[in-house]
């Protein structure tokens, strides 16, 4: 009996294999230089009811097709940009494709099975589904009986096994999810991009050179782009891109517009005989905004009151801080970012990466929440590495987890539960230790040090603390001061991103005691802009509104930076993403327009991933979406084509305001 295993990745295959096979396959050139096919005996699959297996296990290269139009009859030029919106579409593949196709083809001649070994996730159902197009081609005898999928979400040996002994189906709904969201893409993307290019590309030219926007739209590949194109400007338009691109722009024009006012408020300071300075005790009031205002409460208090305040409140109680949730793909982006000053494609590469070599599990997941049955416990001992040589520098906060003494305040917790669950995979966690010597990158071992100490936090004590609060009543207003002591650090000792330090005493003042004021000022300041946006902003706020999924929000961030609509700037350790004079002119100019919620803004895209998720679930079909959403971008494409005029003017103002 013959089995055909495919895999998404070739270093997926080679693992997989190597279990599988029990370190015994052998490899055999593909045809494609960075695909081998490996062949082993296994006798554990449950469709072939225990008999021993011959098997080659396969991989792909990430997606197997394309799909476009025809060049012949829609290439750029060709055609009216609105036919775009009902032309036929063909699959397409490049070179290396090709290769990966005859070698599916080729290996799936005699086999009585096909089990696919890609991603758990939307993409990884339509690359599966992919496959067994390709595999059907070379064996009209599969049928969908004969076709499995492995349900997996790391590399190691237990979980590999347990995947391959209780595979199911292909999810037909994902499929079709992952098919209509190409097709959307697709057609918005190339019709929005030849009308925007068409429209500005010589403005663009004329105000910022020809090497303002190089590139090539990824709505149009290689035989919808004219070759003498190739190095032309190309003003691209993508679903999540401009959503991206808006949240950039509103921050930089809530700094740009921003105007300054100044306010007043009032401190005490009250003598600490327990600390070097007085204790500040801020106006419950906050700030006023008229100074006059201000200055009547103050003279009035110091009339009345004069130096003296009463404590009217005092309140001592324990506190904790909550160690983190498990960690989805979002928040280790935005943490990388933020801690690490990775950008969200370095970190996800890294993580994929390690994943590949067996040392984290999936990274592209959105689930905080750890099923009661994995044994979390285990994986915490092997970060703990007791007994081998060159330990990492949390091997022994680990140990210390898992320690017997009945006193240690810090000990092994199962981990808190998230409100995200994807049903799909469980939250990235370390899946082995790593040694000193381990064939990574430094990038690499950055991130799997913030994964193993997330996972670790995760799986220990909340940290504790008494807090204090003190108000005083100094005629009849209200001023308060806070302060903590941290008692138990527990999670935070391996967990240094986070911070909670103890701040200084409190006077030490009893309930209805009169004090003595040392000083009473009234303070100004005036208000300040909100900073420039961070990548960590972005994608928290890409996040909540949709924008793109765990696994392609860093894309969508590479991406308009590199047609030069954001540009990154160093400011001090920070480094904030500012956008372009194209950047600003293109958000004005659908504004203009009055399609800033299409585009500019996230409802249009959210409706899309909700429809989506709707199809997923079954509740809703492909043709249904593909004919809702694509009929909105033909109004839109209609309207946006009759005002033109609006976004050639729009960029000439915002090129005037901005030079």
């Amino acid at each position: 009996m013959k089995v055909l295993c495919v895999a998404e990745k070739n270093s997926i295959a080679k693992a997989v294999a190597n279990i599988l096979g029990g370190g015994r396959s052998s490899s055999r050139d593909s045809g494609y230089m960075y695909v081998k096919n490996y062949d082993f005996q296994y006798s554990g699959f449950s469709f072939a009811n225990g008999n021993d297996c011959q098997v080659t296990m396969t991989s792909v290269a990430g997606h197997l097709t394309g799909i476009d139009f025809s060049n012949e009859r829609y290439g750029w030029g060709k055609c009216k940009i609105e036919e775009l919106f009902d032309a036929p579409l063909s699959n397409v593949f490049d070179k290396n494709q090709k290769k990966i196709t005859e070698n599916i083809k080729r290996e799936a001649r005699y086999a009585d099975y096909l089990m696919i070994w890609t991603d758990c996730d939307r993409e990884g159902e339509y690359i599966g589904w992919e496959i067994y197009q390709e595999a059907l081609k070379g064996n009209r005898r599969l049928t969908d009986s004969q076709v499995f999928r492995a349900v997996f979400s790391h590399l190691e040996r237990r979980h590999i096994l347990s995947a391959a002994r209780n595979p199911q189906r292909l999810d037909m709904n994902s499929v079709n999810a992952v098919g209509t969201r190409i097709e959307i893409d697709l057609r918005a993307g190339v019709t929005f991009t030849r009308l925007l290019t068409d429209t500005m590309r010589n403005k663009v030219i004329a105000a910022m050179g020809p090497s303002a926007t190089s590139g090539r739209s990824s709505s149009d590949n290689n035989n919808n782009t004219n070759s003498k194109k190739k190095d032309s400007v190309v003003i691209s338009y993508g679903t999540c891109q401009f959503p991206t691109l808006g949240f950039v722009v509103d921050r930089f024009e809530r700094i740009r517009n921003f105007i300054s006012e100044e306010f007043w408020t009032i401190q005490l300071h009250i003598e600490n005989k327990d600390a070097n300075t007085p204790t500040v005790f801020r106006w419950q009031r906050g700030n006023l905004f008229d100074r006059l205002s201000c200055l009547a409460f103050y003279e009035s208090c110091i009339e009345i009151a004069g130096n003296k305040a009463k404590v009217i409140d005092l309140k001592s109680k324990p506190t904790s801080k909550y160690r983190p949730l498990p960690l989805t793909t979002v928040e280790l982006q935005k943490n990388c970012a933020k801690f690490l000053k990775l950008n969200a494609k370095q970190s996800l590469d890294a993580a994929e990466k390690l994943y590949q070599k067996g040392f984290v599990s999936y990274p592209r997941t959105e689930t905080d929440i750890f099923p009661k049955v994995m044994d979390l416990r285990a994986l915490v001992e092997n970060q703990a590495q007791i007994g081998q040589q060159g330990r990492s520098p949390w091997a022994e906060y680990a140990e210390g987890l898992l320690s017997d003494d009945p006193y240690a305040p810090n000990k092994y917790q199962f981990p808190r539960n998230g409100t995200h669950d994807d049903k799909a995979h469980p939250p990235i966690h370390p899946v082995i230790s790593l040694g000193a010597t381990a064939n990574i990158t430094p990038v690499e071992r950055r991130v799997y040090e913030y994964i193993s100490r997330h996972f670790l936090a995760s799986c220990s004590t909340d940290a504790k603390g008494q807090s204090t609060s003190l108000t005083l009543d100094w005629a009849d207003e209200k001023f308060l001061a806070d302060g903590l002591v941290v008692l138990e650090r527990n999670f935070l000792n391996v967990y240094p991103w986070a911070k909670w330090e103890t701040t200084k005493q409190l006077p030490r003042l009893e309930m209805n005691e009169e004090c003595t004021i040392m000083k009473s000022e009234m303070k100004s300041g005036k208000t300040s802009p909100p900073k420039p946006m961070t990548e960590s902003e972005l994608i928290m706020l890409m996040d909540a509104n949709g924008i793109g999924t765990d696994a392609t929000i860093a894309e969508h961030i590479e991406k308009i930076q590199i047609r030069n609509y954001v540009k990154s700037e160093k400011a001090g350790k920070e480094t904030y993403l500012q956008p372009t004079k194209l950047g600003v002119a293109l958000v004005h100019g659908f504004e203009a327009i009055g399609l800033e919620d299409s585009f500019a803004k996230p409802f249009q895209r959210r409706e899309m991933e909700e429809e989506l998720k709707k199809i997923c679930e079954g509740q809703q079909t492909r043709n249904n979406v593909v004919n809702n959403i694509v009929g909105k971008y033909r109004s839109y494409f209609m309207k946006t084509n009759n005002s033109k005029n609006v976004l050639l003017q729009v960029f000439d103002r915002v090129n005037r305001q901005l030079s």
